[in-house]
């Protein structure tokens, strides 16, 4: 090869080598400079909620991932909410988005945790992990999906001194979008609750929701502070309790309340093996046989043989069988 040739291909080579080297500083110049926008612009969100009574900070806050990822990462995270009357104080957090698809965040926070309210109530919590993904649209939130394992919590109230133990070995949540409604989905499994006056010996069981909260989808973004539950509407399109061993009871139906707290709704509920729950019950609380005996007499003549199926309807916290027959009353929320 002549000379000329070579001097010709080495200079390609370091062409090639110095815009490579180009592109890599340039690339990390604009990751830098992202996650000190980034930094400000957490500082400027977190800065804005105190207009609205919200005071949050993330302690030690610092972007890492670099150099295919960013995330947010926080020694402690702490919210007071002076005008709800809730504090509350957790672990350290990590949150981690491709730097390709940056809608998309995926983050882990660490107990232990502390939850207080104005009105007496604290609770402590406890878990394995916590691993949560979102996504972004605009400035605000379309979907998040959260997992906890092995939660434990402590309950309890100064108001009334008593004091409550909930565990569970998963609990999965799921928030979404649905024009202008949300759409919310929690499963909980092997829950127990115990203390109080509670019955001694209550099974685990697995518990969960699926619910439509209507015209509420502002709740998951941000844009909807209003987070009670006086003047809502929705559906409820599954609510469940299972014991095993087919023990399972559920509800269904539309829902709304009043504005000063109380349900209405159209339900249907779902009971399946009367006698083992009969018999669980029966277990726990010592006495109840005599009402229960009637309970699953009326039920198992409503549904026929082991199981029931009962529509009834709520009105201004009346529940009513037939739409007249009063059977109980549900207080305000």
């Amino acid at each position: 090869m002549a000379a000329s040739s070579r001097r010709s291909v080495s200079g390609k080579i370091w062409f090639l080598a110095a815009l490579i080297v180009l592109v890599i500083g340039v690339y990390t110049g604009g990751w830098f400079y992202a996650a000190s926008l980034l930094k400000e612009r957490t500082f400027t969100l977190l800065g804005s909620q105190e207009k609205a009574g919200v005071i949050a900070e993330c302690t030690d806050a610092e972007y890492r991932g670099y150099p295919f990822r960013i995330g947010l990462f926080c020694s402690k995270v702490s919210v007071d909410d002076r005008n709800n009357g809730v504090s509350a104080a957790f672990g350290s957090l990590r949150s981690a988005a491709q730097v390709y698809a940056p809608q998309h965040v995926v983050w882990e926070l660490d107990g232990p945790s502390e939850i207080r309210t104005s009105h007496g109530l604290s609770i402590s919590s406890e878990w394995e992990s916590m691993v949560s993904s979102l996504t972004a649209k605009g400035r605000g939130v379309e979907r998040s999906s959260t997992v906890i394992s092995a939660l434990q919590s402590a309950i309890v109230s100064s108001a009334t001194g008593q004091t409550f133990n909930f565990a569970a070995g998963e609990t999965e949540m799921h928030l979404r979008q649905n024009g202008a409604d949300l759409d919310a989905a929690m499963t909980v499994t092997n829950a127990s609750l115990t203390g109080g006056n509670l019955p001694q010996g209550l099974p685990a069981l697995t518990t969960s929701a699926d619910v439509t909260l209507t015209g509420k989808a502002g709740l998951i973004d941000g844009s909807d502070r209003n987070v009670s539950l006086y003047g809502a509407e929705g559906e409820i399109r599954n609510l469940s309790a299972d014991l095993g061993e087919g023990r399972l009871i559920s509800l269904s139906g539309p829902f709304s309340f009043t504005a000063d707290g109380r349900l209405n709704g159209k339900m249907k509920l779902r009971v399946e093996k009367l006698e083992a729950w009969k018999q669980s019950l029966e277990t726990i609380i010592p006495g109840i046989g005599p009402m229960l005996n009637n309970a699953t007499n009326m039920l198992s003549a409503l549904g026929g043989g082991d199981r029931a199926s009962i529509d009834f309807t709520i009105k201004n916290g009346k529940v009513l069988v037939g739409g007249f027959i009063a059977i109980g009353e549900i207080p305000p929320i």
